[in-house]
Protein backbone atom coordinates (compact mmCIF):
# COMPACT_ATOMS: atom_id res chain seq x y z
CA UNK A 1 0.00 0.00 0.00
CA UNK A 2 1.71 3.49 -1.26
CA UNK A 3 1.58 6.10 1.82
CA UNK A 4 0.25 9.02 0.02
CA UNK A 5 -2.20 11.56 0.88
CA UNK A 6 -5.09 12.06 -0.37
CA UNK A 7 -4.17 13.91 -3.25
CA UNK A 8 -1.94 11.56 -4.51
CA UNK A 9 1.44 13.03 -2.63
CA UNK A 10 4.03 10.63 -1.70
CA UNK A 11 4.82 10.56 1.67
CA UNK A 12 7.46 12.72 3.31
CA UNK A 13 9.48 12.10 6.31
CA UNK A 14 11.91 13.59 8.36
CA UNK A 15 14.36 11.82 9.60
CA UNK A 16 16.68 13.32 12.98
CA UNK A 17 19.51 11.22 13.09
CA UNK A 18 23.17 12.14 13.12
CA UNK A 19 24.52 8.49 12.78
CA UNK A 20 25.47 7.55 9.16
CA UNK A 21 24.46 4.33 9.94
CA UNK A 22 21.63 4.40 10.91
CA UNK A 23 20.65 7.13 8.22
CA UNK A 24 21.14 4.51 5.61
CA UNK A 25 19.47 1.65 7.57
CA UNK A 26 16.73 3.54 7.94
CA UNK A 27 16.33 4.76 4.29
CA UNK A 28 16.57 1.40 2.60
CA UNK A 29 13.85 0.01 5.21
CA UNK A 30 11.89 3.04 3.77
CA UNK A 31 12.54 1.95 0.37
CA UNK A 32 11.54 -1.65 1.35
CA UNK A 33 8.32 -0.56 2.72
CA UNK A 34 7.13 2.15 0.04
CA UNK A 35 9.67 2.88 -2.30
CA UNK A 36 7.88 6.11 -3.23
CA UNK A 37 8.22 7.44 0.79
CA UNK A 38 10.98 10.91 0.31
CA UNK A 39 13.26 10.87 3.12
CA UNK A 40 14.51 14.07 4.37
CA UNK A 41 17.56 14.15 6.45
CA UNK A 42 18.56 16.58 9.29
CA UNK A 43 22.02 15.53 10.96
CA UNK A 44 21.02 17.66 14.21
CA UNK A 45 18.26 20.07 15.51
CA UNK A 46 19.20 23.35 14.64
CA UNK A 47 19.51 22.06 10.73
CA UNK A 48 15.72 20.33 11.67
CA UNK A 49 14.39 22.95 13.31
CA UNK A 50 15.51 25.12 10.09
CA UNK A 51 13.78 22.43 7.73
CA UNK A 52 10.59 22.61 9.92
CA UNK A 53 9.98 26.15 9.84
CA UNK A 54 11.47 26.63 5.96
CA UNK A 55 14.33 28.79 6.93
CA UNK A 56 17.72 29.27 5.13
CA UNK A 57 18.50 26.83 3.22
CA UNK A 58 15.19 25.25 3.86
CA UNK A 59 13.19 28.05 2.80
CA UNK A 60 11.13 26.11 0.43
CA UNK A 61 11.12 22.92 2.48
CA UNK A 62 7.80 20.60 2.17
CA UNK A 63 6.34 19.78 5.42
CA UNK A 64 6.73 16.44 6.53
CA UNK A 65 4.04 13.90 7.26
CA UNK A 66 5.86 12.41 10.01
CA UNK A 67 9.02 13.08 12.13
CA UNK A 68 11.25 10.27 13.32
CA UNK A 69 13.83 11.80 16.06
CA UNK A 70 16.57 10.56 17.64
CA UNK A 71 17.69 11.39 21.33
CA UNK A 72 21.03 12.26 21.48
CA UNK A 73 21.90 14.73 18.51
CA UNK A 74 24.45 17.59 18.72
CA UNK A 75 23.88 21.60 18.57
CA UNK A 76 20.66 21.03 19.82
CA UNK A 77 19.33 17.26 21.37
CA UNK A 78 16.65 15.60 20.35
CA UNK A 79 14.39 16.24 23.75
CA UNK A 80 15.08 20.37 22.82
CA UNK A 81 13.78 19.76 19.52
CA UNK A 82 10.57 17.72 20.51
CA UNK A 83 9.78 20.38 23.08
CA UNK A 84 10.61 22.97 20.30
CA UNK A 85 7.91 21.39 17.91
CA UNK A 86 5.02 20.67 20.07
CA UNK A 87 5.40 24.34 21.78
CA UNK A 88 5.09 25.79 18.04
CA UNK A 89 1.78 26.03 17.36
CA UNK A 90 2.73 25.67 13.28
CA UNK A 91 4.23 22.28 14.05
CA UNK A 92 2.74 20.69 16.89
CA UNK A 93 0.49 18.37 15.11
CA UNK A 94 2.85 16.98 12.65
CA UNK A 95 3.30 12.81 14.50
CA UNK A 96 6.92 12.78 15.69
CA UNK A 97 8.24 9.71 16.89
CA UNK A 98 11.32 9.42 19.39
CA UNK A 99 13.12 6.47 17.44
CA UNK A 100 16.32 5.61 19.55
CA UNK A 101 18.49 2.96 20.80
CA UNK A 102 17.40 4.58 24.34
CA UNK A 103 15.06 1.85 25.85
CA UNK A 104 15.85 3.75 30.02
CA UNK A 105 12.57 4.66 31.24
CA UNK A 106 13.69 8.53 32.05
CA UNK A 107 13.94 9.01 28.10
CA UNK A 108 10.81 7.26 27.58
CA UNK A 109 9.22 9.54 30.26
CA UNK A 110 10.52 12.58 29.25
CA UNK A 111 9.65 11.96 25.83
CA UNK A 112 6.27 11.39 26.35
CA UNK A 113 5.93 14.57 29.09
CA UNK A 114 7.09 16.94 26.05
CA UNK A 115 4.40 14.82 24.02
CA UNK A 116 6.17 12.77 21.83
CA UNK A 117 3.52 10.84 19.73
CA UNK A 118 5.19 7.39 19.82
CA UNK A 119 8.53 6.16 21.78
CA UNK A 120 10.13 3.18 19.61
CA UNK A 121 13.68 1.45 20.55
CA UNK A 122 15.84 0.73 17.75
CA UNK A 123 16.35 -3.25 17.46
CA UNK A 124 19.65 -4.32 16.39
CA UNK A 125 18.72 -7.08 13.86
CA UNK A 126 18.17 -5.73 10.47
CA UNK A 127 14.78 -7.91 10.28
CA UNK A 128 13.49 -6.84 13.25
CA UNK A 129 14.12 -2.80 12.40
CA UNK A 130 12.71 -3.40 9.02
CA UNK A 131 9.67 -4.96 10.65
CA UNK A 132 9.62 -2.04 13.22
CA UNK A 133 9.71 0.24 9.97
CA UNK A 134 7.29 -1.54 8.12
CA UNK A 135 4.68 -0.69 11.04
CA UNK A 136 5.95 2.38 11.28
CA UNK A 137 4.79 3.23 7.70
CA UNK A 138 1.79 1.05 7.42
CA UNK A 139 0.61 3.24 11.04
CA UNK A 140 1.94 6.53 10.86
CA UNK A 141 1.70 7.12 6.85
CA UNK A 142 -1.12 5.00 6.05
CA UNK A 143 -3.53 4.04 8.54
CA UNK A 144 -3.70 7.16 10.89
CA UNK A 145 -5.19 10.49 9.78
CA UNK A 146 -3.92 13.52 9.72
CA UNK A 147 -5.56 17.02 9.55
CA UNK A 148 -5.84 18.75 5.83
CA UNK A 149 -4.00 21.20 7.48
CA UNK A 150 -0.54 19.42 7.41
Amino acid sequence: MNSIDPLGTPALVLLVDDNPGDVRLTREAFKKADASIIIHVSHDGVDAMAFLRQEGLHELAPRPDLILLGLNLPRMDGRELLAAIKSDADLKAIPTVMLTTSDAASDVETSYRLHANSYVTKPVELARFEALVESINDFWLTQAKRPSSL
